[in-house]
């Protein structure tokens, strides 16, 4: 039976703050079920450097840090549903002044324009 530690880490796909686990045989993982990725640490190189990377997020902020990054940066296009992180490749300006109207949604099929401190 796995054990839920007071750990967090960024999931590495999603960056949400997931709960580090440990097997019974000591050894750390994360699940996020929303994207459903896995990582197991193997190794006791790759365990200590784990840990050192839980501490210093810990010391650093950093899954508030995350959280904040993903509460300003990462788009739901309000048509098709899909979540996406804004990136230059996505800017959809205005062809009359150039000023930035929103974010083109990736979602292969779509286009629908999201705007720029729209509703999220």
């Amino acid at each position: 039976m796995p054990t839920i530690t007071d750990h967090k880490f960024p999931c590495p796909v999603c960056t949400r703050s997931i709960e580090v686990r440990v097997t019974k045989k000591g050894k750390p993982y994360v699940t996020c079920d929303p994207c459903g990725v896995q990582m197991f640490v193997r190794g006791p190189a790759g365990i200590a450097e784990f840990e050192r990377l839980i501490e210093q997020g810990n010391r650093d902020g950093l899954p508030e840090r995350l959280a904040e990054m993903e509460r300003r940066y990462r788009l739901t296009c309000p048509e098709c549903g899909n979540k996406f992180w804004a990136e230059p490749g996505l800017i959809k300006t205005s062809g009359f002044d150039g000023s930035l109207k929103g974010f083109r949604c990736p979602q292969k099929g779509c286009g629908q324009i999201v705007p720029w401190g729209g509703k999220r």
